[in-house]
Protein backbone atom coordinates (compact mmCIF):
# COMPACT_ATOMS: atom_id res chain seq x y z
CA UNK A 1 0.00 0.00 0.00
CA UNK A 2 1.20 3.34 -1.08
CA UNK A 3 1.88 6.26 1.38
CA UNK A 4 -0.84 8.52 1.76
CA UNK A 5 0.49 12.57 2.31
CA UNK A 6 -2.04 14.56 4.43
CA UNK A 7 -3.03 17.63 2.72
CA UNK A 8 -2.74 20.98 4.27
CA UNK A 9 -5.92 22.29 4.79
CA UNK A 10 -6.21 21.28 8.63
CA UNK A 11 -2.69 22.81 9.16
CA UNK A 12 -3.48 25.72 7.65
CA UNK A 13 -6.73 26.36 9.90
CA UNK A 14 -4.92 25.10 13.06
CA UNK A 15 -2.11 27.85 12.19
CA UNK A 16 -4.38 30.70 11.43
CA UNK A 17 -5.96 30.44 14.56
CA UNK A 18 -2.71 29.59 16.58
CA UNK A 19 -1.80 33.72 14.84
CA UNK A 20 -5.25 34.71 16.24
CA UNK A 21 -4.13 33.30 19.79
CA UNK A 22 -0.10 34.43 19.43
CA UNK A 23 -0.41 36.90 22.53
CA UNK A 24 -2.33 34.74 24.85
CA UNK A 25 -0.71 33.36 27.57
CA UNK A 26 0.48 29.28 28.49
CA UNK A 27 -1.80 27.21 26.95
CA UNK A 28 -4.13 29.46 25.63
CA UNK A 29 -1.42 30.12 23.17
CA UNK A 30 -0.08 26.42 22.58
CA UNK A 31 -2.51 23.91 22.66
CA UNK A 32 -4.96 23.72 19.54
CA UNK A 33 -8.28 22.82 21.85
CA UNK A 34 -7.65 26.10 24.38
CA UNK A 35 -6.49 27.88 21.56
CA UNK A 36 -10.22 27.82 19.99
CA UNK A 37 -12.06 28.07 23.47
CA UNK A 38 -10.10 31.25 23.89
CA UNK A 39 -10.69 32.28 20.62
CA UNK A 40 -14.47 31.65 20.77
CA UNK A 41 -14.72 33.83 24.15
CA UNK A 42 -12.50 36.64 22.88
CA UNK A 43 -15.15 36.81 20.15
CA UNK A 44 -18.10 37.09 22.39
CA UNK A 45 -16.19 39.70 24.82
CA UNK A 46 -15.61 42.14 21.41
CA UNK A 47 -18.89 41.61 20.20
CA UNK A 48 -20.21 42.75 23.70
CA UNK A 49 -17.79 44.97 24.66
CA UNK A 50 -18.48 47.15 21.28
CA UNK A 51 -21.69 47.65 22.19
CA UNK A 52 -20.84 48.47 25.69
CA UNK A 53 -18.27 50.80 24.48
CA UNK A 54 -21.26 53.12 22.83
CA UNK A 55 -23.14 52.86 26.28
CA UNK A 56 -20.23 53.85 28.15
CA UNK A 57 -19.17 57.31 25.96
CA UNK A 58 -22.77 58.13 25.79
CA UNK A 59 -22.93 58.44 29.43
CA UNK A 60 -19.76 59.80 29.55
CA UNK A 61 -20.82 62.80 27.08
CA UNK A 62 -24.03 63.56 28.83
CA UNK A 63 -22.43 63.71 32.25
CA UNK A 64 -19.94 66.05 31.32
CA UNK A 65 -22.67 68.28 29.17
CA UNK A 66 -24.79 68.10 33.08
CA UNK A 67 -21.94 68.91 35.11
CA UNK A 68 -21.15 72.10 32.80
CA UNK A 69 -24.59 73.34 32.63
CA UNK A 70 -25.91 73.01 36.40
CA UNK A 71 -22.50 74.20 37.01
CA UNK A 72 -22.34 77.81 35.36
CA UNK A 73 -26.69 77.73 35.50
CA UNK A 74 -26.47 77.76 31.37
CA UNK A 75 -30.12 75.50 32.63
CA UNK A 76 -31.41 73.78 35.51
CA UNK A 77 -30.24 70.44 34.03
CA UNK A 78 -29.09 68.15 30.83
CA UNK A 79 -32.01 67.09 30.41
CA UNK A 80 -34.08 70.72 29.84
CA UNK A 81 -31.14 71.90 27.68
CA UNK A 82 -31.64 68.92 25.27
CA UNK A 83 -35.52 69.04 25.27
CA UNK A 84 -34.88 73.06 24.26
CA UNK A 85 -32.27 72.24 21.73
CA UNK A 86 -34.84 70.13 19.72
CA UNK A 87 -36.95 72.73 20.20
CA UNK A 88 -34.99 75.24 18.34
CA UNK A 89 -34.05 72.75 15.80
CA UNK A 90 -30.17 72.80 17.41
CA UNK A 91 -28.92 69.84 16.30
CA UNK A 92 -25.80 68.76 17.85
CA UNK A 93 -24.90 65.96 18.87
CA UNK A 94 -23.87 64.66 22.72
CA UNK A 95 -20.23 64.68 21.66
CA UNK A 96 -19.95 67.35 19.87
CA UNK A 97 -21.58 69.27 22.57
CA UNK A 98 -19.35 67.28 25.20
CA UNK A 99 -16.31 68.32 23.65
CA UNK A 100 -17.71 72.21 23.15
CA UNK A 101 -18.50 71.85 27.45
CA UNK A 102 -14.69 71.25 28.24
CA UNK A 103 -12.37 73.24 25.80
CA UNK A 104 -14.71 76.24 25.19
CA UNK A 105 -17.28 76.96 27.65
CA UNK A 106 -18.18 80.12 25.93
CA UNK A 107 -19.65 78.89 22.96
CA UNK A 108 -21.82 76.45 24.99
CA UNK A 109 -23.10 79.81 26.68
CA UNK A 110 -23.58 81.15 23.19
CA UNK A 111 -25.52 77.82 22.35
CA UNK A 112 -27.82 78.37 25.55
CA UNK A 113 -28.49 81.69 25.06
CA UNK A 114 -29.59 81.25 20.99
CA UNK A 115 -32.11 78.17 22.71
CA UNK A 116 -33.18 80.88 25.12
CA UNK A 117 -34.38 83.77 23.17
Amino acid sequence: MTRVKRGYIARRRRTKIRLFASTFIGAHSRLTRTITQQKMRALVSSHRDRGRQKRDFRRLWITRINAVTRENKVFYSYSRFMHNMYKKKLLLNRKILAQIAISNKNCLYMISNKILK
